[in-house]
């Protein structure tokens, strides 16, 4: 909860840096309109996505299907991770990294719990693949949603045959480094608990198909945002009808939507003051194989030092050409994997850690992220390079 006020505190201060640079003269009204247009459609697929994703997983979709992994994995630790891993790509993939970290995190700690192993493990690799594998499609990360729109043909196909190679360089590494790490925990056998039971039936059923249609209607080439939408809406009319007290403005990602709005019009001020001009310099232009990787590595240490969506805005005008849109979103979504606060997904995480009694030692996450962070980043270009 307070990592989400902090959030709100933070875009509010944002919007009134903003205003002043309104007032100033520094960023016309006209910009305002520009940045409106832009990012209405984005926060809209972003507060219909989380409607339907906490919906999901108040209707147990997440618990289940954690517990049916449990069953198949046929008490051997090391399946059971790996369908955790593939639930966690899937997840980020189609309902985005924020989804992963918050909602499936406290799932698989259960899941570990219930079946006494340790949770920690399992919970690294929801927050690593949280973040790497948010490369995946258009919907997987706010950064890929306003990166879609400098595509030249745009659209998720284009999206796909852009990052695809990409994103399956980061999900491999990242899970061979989380299994290097925690091999010795991730070995052995245990006794599969019996799967959760969900308290209404025909909600979990309904809420489930809801999810399972989504997921395609996403990558169908209609607007994120109208797909998400219908689907919120009818897991809302679902709620309204078996759980009515669920439904309550909580639901609603306001922090998130007011830091962005503020960070959108703060980051368009600053560039109004010239920022461009900097930036080139410190990440490059257009060149050989070393500038994509320069790209990459300015993005991934903006985004470990102020967080990897300003980190975007920031580096977004240097973007100029389809690989090094590549390489700016490879640095940025992939590489916040080292300090605490360079994605929200990490600050989402660690708050679910922490309410369902789970420490995390942060000294360590730094450590290993400051070995896997470079690693995936500079492996996961190496596809842009040899377009």
């Amino acid at each position: 909860m307070m990592d989400a006020v902090k959030l709100a505190i933070a875009g509010a201060a944002l919007l009134l840096v903003a205003a002043g640079a309104v007032a100033a003269g520094i960023l016309p009204p006209a910009e305002l309109v520009g940045i409106a247009e832009r990012v209405a459609p984005i926060l809209g697929f972003v507060v219909a996505v989380t409607i339907v994703a906490e919906l999901a997983a108040r209707a147990g979709v997440f618990d289940v299907a954690a517990g049916w992994l449990a069953r198949a994995s046929g008490g051997r630790t090391t399946v059971l991770w790996l369908l955790i891993v593939a639930l966690a790509v899937v997840a980020t993939a189609f309902l985005s990294l924020d989804t992963t970290a918050v909602l499936l995190t406290p799932v698989v700690v259960a899941v570990a719990r219930a079946n006494g192993l340790p949770p920690l493990p399992f919970a690294f690799t929801t927050v690593w693949l949280a973040n790497t594998a948010s490369l995946v499609l258009p919907v997987s990360n706010l950064t890929n949603l306003l990166a879609l729109g400098r595509l030249p043909e745009g659209g998720p196909a284009a999206f796909i045959a852009l990052m695809g190679p990409s994103a399956a360089v980061a999900i491999v590494v990242t899970v061979g480094l989380l299994f290097l790490i925690h091999r010795r925990s991730l070995a052995g056998r245990f006794l599969p608990a019996p799967i959760p039971r969900a308290t209404d039936r025909v909600q979990l059923v309904a809420a489930s198909i809801v999810v399972v249609v989504l997921m395609p209607a996403l990558v169908s080439g209609v607007e994120p945002w109208i797909p998400a939408t219908i689907a919120a809406v009818a897991l809302v009319a679902l709620f309204a009808w078996r759980s009515p007290r669920a439904l309550t403005p909580r639901l609603v990602p306001w922090q998130l939507l007011v830091f962005a709005a503020g960070l959108f019009t703060a980051m368009s001020a600053l560039e109004s003051l010239g920022s461009a001009v900097v930036v080139e310099v410190v990440a490059g232009e257009a060149g050989g194989p070393a500038e994509l990787w320069r790209l990459a590595g300015t993005a991934l240490v903006t985004a470990n030092a102020v967080d990897n969506l300003p980190a975007y805005l920031l580096l977004e005008s240097t973007a100029n050409t389809p690989e090094r849109l590549g390489a700016l979103l490879v640095g940025v979504n992939a590489g916040p994997l080292i300090t605490p606060w360079a994605s929200l997904a990490t600050l989402l995480w660690h708050e679910r850690l922490t309410s369902v009694g789970v420490e995390v030692p942060w000294r360590r996450f730094v450590l290993w992220g400051l070995i896997a962070a470079p690693l995936v980043v500079a492996l996961a270009v190496v596809p842009l390079v040899l377009r």
